[in-house]
């Protein structure tokens, strides 16, 4: 990656989306030709030594046009049976394509609830490790089939930050139509993003397509979700010619998101990205300064409201006195017992729960700073 990734001279563990823009040339029709060129390339970095895990989407697509829909159906029946006829040509698509090159792929279809559960969580992560030592190509796709409303990734674009967070990338490389972040108002595209700010998330533009749901928006969250893993992921036009082997070389394609120095612990990681919080939180400013400038546990006494219907052990996210995201953690009370004690002191709470152990609400070990 040369000068464009000093945080990894090198990248042995990478990730690779591909979205169903770039997988096709219409609904129901695969682009050969780019399908070819990815494998070859991955190939190419087999053999210098980098582990790749590819997340593709196009099961949708591929059913729409198996089953003769010309408009994406709007009744999620109906998109679960054209994601499992699109799945299995999807998946033969790839192995085909593998094959010449001595390769051999592995699928792995996923709800959000295999990496919120913790022991599927690891399972998942395990089995990944497992195909890289095998040498077989990981191939993921959001299980379409089972997925509902509550249970969904809502982009492949987060599924495969989440994966890059998951293993431990070094790069994740998004490859879709686009050439990467663009300023529209000044016709410029943006090589370098060092901190995904407000600046930054108002240069997003929403794409809709009979065949995508995704946008630069939840590109820029799956860049949050990877860079605060320490990985660094780039924003390319997968129909450039060897594309992979060029980010690689360090050609100034695309835009590049620098990873952050911090590295968050396995445990923290899955409290930050891999779960839905169940309720909320609201903290005073001197609570908040203490959360971001001490690293201190949040004490009841900081608290000022608390909102949703949870029990203690679950996610909580963390709002400060601007009602901005703080931080998220697992409280250890629920939200009846919070909205009980907010406001008092620690000896005020020994008296109402003489038998806890831990009067925190969230422990600064069970916590994850999002600011």
């Amino acid at each position: 990656m040369g000068q464009r990734t000093p945080a990894h001279p090198v990248v042995k563990n990478l990730v690779v989306k591909l979205g169903t823009g770039i997988l096709t040339s219409g609904i129901g029709k695969l682009s050969p030709e780019i399908i070819q060129g990815i494998c070859a390339q991955i190939k190419q970095l087999r053999d210098r030594g980098t582990n790749v895990t590819i997340v593709s989407s196009g099961a949708v697509g591929l059913g729409m046009g198996r089953l003769g829909y010309q408009r994406r159906p709007t009744d999620l029946p109906t998109l679960q049976a054209c994601a499992a006829v699109g799945q299995s040509i999807l998946i033969e698509t790839w192995q085909k394509a593998f094959e010449p090159h001595g390769l051999n792929v592995g699928q792995m279809l996923l709800t959000r609830d295999d990496l919120n559960v913790k022991r599927r969580h690891i399972a998942v992560r395990d089995t990944l490790l497992r195909l890289a030592q095998e040498n077989v190509i990981p191939i993921i796709n959001e299980n379409d089939c089972i997925s509902v409303d509550e249970l969904k990734f809502g982009d492949n674009d987060v599924l495969s930050a989440l994966v890059a967070s998951l293993i431990k990338a070094d790069l994740l490389v998004i490859l879709s139509t686009i050439e990467g972040l663009l300023d529209l108002k000044h016709n410029l595209l943006i090589r370098v993003v060092e901190n995904i700010n407000q600046d930054v998330l108002g240069l997003a533009e929403g794409t809709t397509s009979p065949t995508a749901v995704g946008g630069m928006i939840s590109k820029l969250e799956a860049a949050r979700i990877a860079t605060k893993s320490k990985c660094g992921m780039v924003i390319a036009k997968g129909s450039e010619p060897n594309i992979l082997l060029r980010i690689f070389d360090g050609e100034a394609v695309g835009t590049f998101f620098v990873p952050q120095r911090t590295n968050l612990r396995s445990h923290k990681r899955w409290l930050a990205f891999f779960n839905k919080t169940c309720g909320t939180v609201t903290v005073d400013e001197g609570a908040q300064d203490a959360l971001l400038g001490k690293g201190k546990s949040l004490l009841a006494k900081g608290i000022v409201s608390v909102s949703g219907t949870f029990g203690p052990g679950s996610i909580v996210s963390i709002k400060g006195s601007d009602k901005g995201d703080v931080a998220r953690g697992l409280t250890g009370f629920s939200s009846i017992e919070i909205d009980q004690i907010k406001g008092m002191t620690s000896e005020e709470i020994r008296q109402i729960f003489p038998n806890r152990k831990h009067i925190e609400v969230v422990h600064r070990d069970s916590m994850v700073l999002i600011r």
